[in-house]
């Protein structure tokens, strides 16, 4: 951190203070609260030692008295506004009524004492990366699609700080949603929409962002931060079920450090100590640890007790509803007095019944006769047990759980939403009147593709009569082996979860409900999804026996997800027929990787403009190819924002991170908003259709901070709106008239992404040979590199005849980094 930096850091803490020592609380971030802590009660020490009984000491010790109280509350109200994930109401009651669960702990002392305790041992911290991202993502700009490049340095710090003191991190990312916590999914995306109603009308009544409170995380920030991370030499780790079971599992099992996250979950599992992100004050590495030895001494239970509890309160499994008036009958009971909150005594009083009444009759009878389960004893058990990590037991139920899903054993759990059997709309062949005909799943009597895997026995949560079907949608286990193996180490996106449950899901987007004039990205990209699905599954060509169909949830305007869209593939055009899994993964003859191309072009139906897509230089192929097919998909786009897309990525190549951040805006526009999601959402179809095609195009190349940058792109929308001519929008010397660029044609470059009448894409005026079939020239995922080449030279050859052009070797080196080294597991994957 540099001294500008830590001055400002400084600035905020003692902004918290005026100068007679007395509490400001507004303007306190969230990173400086353990500093400001400490600082709270150094002075209260302070006070309390002050010799005399004057009226000056008692003035000064109420007034530091009532700073430190003022702080606690206002601690509460931040820790409970976040309970949003895990155990409902659990962290606010920590913070309200156990305040010994918190210590200020330094990484940094823990990781010396771990190292002297465990010599030869690396200390590791788990992190979960889901809850993490709102911590990461610092730029101060959110609404425009994203500030990639700033972000990547935010991330590069942050790796940095705990390299420097020789803690290793490992991320884990959720990898699929489980079937029982889908209605907790749909609620958030629900609510989620409501807040972007409400950030698109902010913007259309004030012209800007709007504040932190109304803070919205850009489109694609998970599935970018897994290859950020990657960039940067990190071990990332995606899961096969929610990410918190695999953290705490990893955790234990590897004696790790701690888990970093923002989950009481994690203060349920018995697992390593849980340090929250959301505390951390990367300056110092000073975070609070939340303890849950103390947590149990504070209510009277034991370790084992907490999956109970957590049950009793509800959380993502056990609906808080389920539960309610057996809660409402412990506090009625319960004689303690408590100046507690209504959630604060209610904790306290369901605590109090499983210690005193619950534990009187362990282990002779039954949980479903001590607890009124009825209907939903089921999916109790299923809670409970979801608590347990591998050879964990539980002293309240009597039949060991046969296994929980980890990373070692994959199993998918079919829907038995009753919301299931209503009629669900199958997406169609837009050339073609007919449906595609469907499967009977035994479980839900609902339409779907069903085809058993011969390697899956056993439901990992038969502790009950309760079985589900387990499902795989192709029967080829060497492609299943080597999906999972590409999904769990992150190199892949959706791919498995297709092949395996024929589900996906894609949360919400920064989209106007109320303004149709762009549809949504649910359905300008489901096309390409379709014929991923082809490669993926078949077609189903040949007859009813064959009927894959893909269940999508995806979040757009007028869909109250009460099920989900039932999509089917659409046919690939490809010479010689859609080629096989086995040969675009594991071919490796000269040749295949022309059809890996080939096959990615026909993905986006673009094959017929290979030669002028291959033409265009690096690193602007990818971008490219997903302009066309959005100009070519999306009618209501015009020339002026092709210019937008166009001139902000050639701008951004000679910006760095800092200039980017500078860069301030007159308005904020919010059709321009709506382009930014619609074009990062398109960057994460490209993530799939090159993983399914066996990594044709460098990924590097259409990672968001070498492509884009929504402030940029922002600027350039208005720029372009307003008429100013080429020259303007790519920031050449000399330019400045007010031209319209519609009447110049089009912007450098850009010949092969407009439309001319007839609605046809013209060709490319120059570019590069990367998108050859030649050999493999896939580089390093690469980060930004701040050392670019100048944007002259990026348009000079752009504008290159054909034949003047090199073979992009050298270019294909400058927008590489090598700020980290990659980690060794990445270098066997295709991309290197």
């Amino acid at each position: 951190m540099c001294a500008k930096e830590r001055g400002q850091k400084k600035a905020e803490l003692c902004r918290g203070w005026d100068a007679q020592g007395s509490f400001l609380p507004e303007s306190v971030p969230a990173l400086s609260r353990p500093r400001l802590f400490r600082s709270a009660s150094r002075r209260l020490r302070a006070a309390l030692g002050m010799r005399g009984t004057g009226l000056a000491r008692r003035a000064l010790l109420g007034r530091q008295l009532s700073v430190f109280l003022l702080f606690l509350s206002i601690h509460e109200k931040v820790l409970s506004r976040r309970a949003v994930m895990g155990v409902r109401g659990l962290q606010g009651f920590v913070a309200s009524t156990c305040p010994q669960v918190c210590t200020v702990v330094n990484l940094k002392e823990l990781a010396e004492r771990h190292r002297n305790k465990h010599p030869g041992c690396v200390p590791t911290v788990v992190v979960d990366a889901m809850c993490c991202l709102r911590y990461w993502y610092t730029p101060e700009s959110w609404v425009c699609g994203g500030q990639w490049r700033e972000y990547f340095s935010a991330l590069r710090e942050f790796v940095k700080t705990f390299a420097a003191v020789g803690i290793k991190l490992i991320f884990f990312f959720d990898g699929m949603v489980e079937q029982g916590k889908r209605d907790v999914w749909v609620k958030r995306r629900l609510k989620n929409n409501r807040e972007i109603a409400r950030i698109f009308h902010y913007i259309k009544a004030h012209r800007k962002q709007p504040g932190r409170h109304m803070f919205f995380i850009p489109s694609g920030l998970a599935i970018f931060t897994r290859f950020a991370l990657k960039a940067l030499g990190q071990e990332t780790l995606c899961s096969l079920q929610e990410a918190d079971y695999e953290v705490a599992s990893y955790g234990l099992q590897n004696n790790c450090l701690g888990i970093l996250g923002e989950d009481t979950d994690y203060l349920i599992y018995d697992t390593c100590p849980y340090f929250s992100i959301s505390e951390l004050c990367l300056d110092s590495l000073d975070t609070i640890m939340l303890c849950r030895q103390k947590l149990c001494e504070s209510l009277g239970l034991g370790l084992a007790d907490l999956p109970l509890l957590a049950c009793l309160l509800g959380n993502d499994i056990v609906p808080d509803g389920v539960f309610e008036s057996f809660r409402y009958k412990c506090l009625s009971s319960y004689a303690s007095v408590n100046n507690l909150d209504e959630k604060g005594n209610t904790i306290s009083a369901v605590a109090h019944h499983i210690a005193k009444v619950l534990r009187l009759h362990q282990g002779e009878k039954r949980l479903e006769e001590m607890l009124p389960l009825g209907p939903n004893k089921a999916l109790f058990y299923k809670g409970v047990t979801s608590y347990l990590l591998p050879g964990q037991t539980s002293p309240w139920i009597f039949q060991k759980p046969k296994g929980i899903a980890t990373l070692h054993k994959q199993v998918v759990a079919m829907s038995s939403d009753p919301e299931s059997k209503q009629e669900i709309p199958v997406c169609t062949d837009p050339d073609s009147n007919q449906e595609s005909p469907v499967c009977i799943d035994p479980v839900s009597n609902q339409e779907v593709p069903v085809c058993t895997d011969p390697e899956i026995k056993q439901d990992p949560m038969n502790v009950e009569p309760e079985i589900k079907q387990q499902v795989t949608m192709v029967s080829d286990t060497e492609i299943l082996k080597i999906a999972r193996m590409r999904h769990v180490q992150g190199e892949s996106y959706l791919v498995y979860n297709i092949l395996t449950s024929g589900e996906i899901e894609c949360s919400n987007t920064l989209e106007d409900a109320l303004d149709q004039a762009l549809p949504s990205q649910a359905f300008v990209y489901r096309p390409v999804r379709q014929r991923v699905y082809s490669l993926l599954l078949g077609s189903g060509q040949d007859g009813a026996s064959s009927c894959p169909t893909v269940r999508e949830w995806f979040v757009y305007s007028g869909n109250p997800l009460r099920h989900p869209d039932l999509v089917r593939p659409l046919p690939m055009n490809v010479p010689g027929g859609t080629p096989s899994l086995n040969l675009l993964w594991l071919n490796q003859e000269l040749g295949t990787q022309a059809l890996r191309t080939d096959t990615l072009l026909a993905c986006f139906d673009l094959l017929s403009s290979r030669e002028e897509l291959q033409a265009v230089e690096m690193p602007f192929q990818a971008l490219c190819c997903l302009l066309t097919y959005l100009f070519v998909q999306v009618d209501t786009l015009c020339l002026e924002d092709l210019h937008a897309f166009i001139a902000q990525a050639l701008c951004l190549q000679g910006k760095s991170a800092v200039q980017l951040e500078a860069l301030q805006l007159d308005c904020v526009d919010p059709r321009a908003v709506q382009l930014g999601a619609l074009l990062v959402r398109g960057l994460t179809m490209v993530v799939l259709v090159n993983s399914v095609c066996g990594w044709p195009l460098r990924v590097g190349d259409f990672m968001p901070w070498n492509v884009f940058d929504g402030k940029l792109f922002h600027e350039k929308y208005l720029q372009s709106e307003k008429g100013c001519a080429v020259e303007v929008l790519v920031e050449q010397n000399g330019g400045g008239r007010d031209r319209d660029p519609a009447r110049t044609g089009r912007a450098p470059g850009t010949a092969g992404l407009a439309k001319d009448s007839t609605g046809d894409t013209r060709g490319q005026e120059a570019g590069s040979t990367s998108l050859s079939g030649g050999k493999d020239t896939r580089p390093l995922l690469g980060g930004p590199a701040d050392a670019l080449q100048g944007r002259d030279r990026q348009l000079t050859a752009l504008r290159k005849p054909e034949h003047q052009m090199s073979d992009g070797s050298e270019d294909a080196a400058d927008i590489r980094t090598t700020a980290l080294p990659p980690h060794k597991d990445h270098l066997r994957c295709g991309w290197w």
